[in-house]
């Protein structure tokens, strides 16, 4: 069986925050940090090497970082200063996000899951073998390295096609907003489906949700709907209305919906839902926490501090 994970996203408009957010979170026990790249904010990579040598334990993962504006080799070249300087514990996420971001950069959004498919292929050939020599519909990469690399590559998955790629192609899925009865349901049989046709096991399935330990359910609402805009977005929509709610489809959180996709509460209700996320199957719990009420900064680290009981607990 598959060790079970607890891991917590991290933010930060400074390098410095996110550096603050990492030892903290190792410190209270948290299995892993996760970060996302995109747009102009800070690169995952770059933050996670100039932290890697003040850390010892926690595992660093990228959730995820945009396929289009990088070349795979690009990202296997940070990916190895990441690698060496934290032996064992990059976990390298990569997805194609979505339209309208891609194509605000002028980049043209096509064939994503075609296009996943050959990114990843390139990155596990170079970076766990050692070497790649490759001529796709969408990417060339003839190039070699050292040697190979502890590095897990993991790509983001949301309907059923992508989670069957992440079976067939990659070192694991990871969701995002998806309600536990989707995932249960959609997402781990078509992983099995995947891997299944291409004899392999079913890789890890990372259930990244909300979190936020709150008492206050007007407050957990106003803030998820203030930090999470995913619903706006149509895969977002269908995913959603395919997981039972069809008000998904104004773009806007209902009541339900929130209820439904984010685990909140008190300590204990949240630990709870952490530990059923891992219960229907999956193998990892990134929780990205949702800061509500006047002290944001008291929010994160009542969270956090959940997060690593709740690590402590699956241990």
């Amino acid at each position: 069986m598959p060790e079970k994970l607890v891991g917590t996203a991290v933010r930060g408009s400074t390098i410095a925050e996110v550096q603050r957010n990492i030892l903290r979170a190792e410190e209270l026990g948290v299995h892993a940090a996760w970060m996302t790249a995109g747009g102009a904010s800070l690169d995952s990579l770059t933050c996670f090497a100039a932290t890697a040598a003040s850390t010892s334990n926690i595992k660093l993962g990228t959730s995820i970082i945009p396929t289009y504006p990088r070349h795979p080799l690009v990202t296997a070249t940070q990916a190895q200063v990441v690698a060496q300087l934290a032996p064992g514990r990059l976990r390298l996420g990569v997805g194609p996000s979505h339209r309208p971001m891609i194509e605000s950069m002028g980049i043209d959004f096509n064939a994503p899951l075609a296009h996943l498919r050959e990114y990843l292929q390139i990155l596990k050939a170079i970076l766990q073998t050692g070497s790649v020599d490759f001529d796709g519909e969408h990417y060339s990469a003839h190039a070699s390295i050292p040697g190979p690399l502890d590095v897990q590559v993991m790509a983001s998955a949301l309907r059923k096609g992508s989670f069957e790629l992440c079976g067939a192609e990659a070192d694991g899925a990871i969701s995002w907003i998806c309600p536990g009865g989707y995932l249960r349901d959609v997402a781990l049989p078509a992983m099995e489906k995947g891997a299944n046709a291409a004899g392999r096991p079913v890789p890890p399935l990372i259930a990244h949700a909300p979190v936020c330990v709150h008492d206050n359910p007007e407050e957990v609402r106003a803030a998820v709907r203030e930090q999470i805009m995913n619903p706006r977005l149509p895969y977002y929509q269908n995913m959603l209305v395919a997981s039972g709610f069809p008000e998904a489809k104004s773009g806007e959180w209902s009541d339900a919906m929130i209820d439904g996709v984010v685990i909140w509460g008190d300590e204990e209700t949240c630990s709870q839902g952490i530990q059923e996320l891992l219960a229907l199957g999956a193998t990892e719990v990134l929780a990205s926490p949702i800061t509500a009420g006047a002290d944001r900064a008291a929010s994160l680290e009542r969270t956090t501090k959940l997060l690593g009981q709740a690590a402590a607990a699956v241990k």
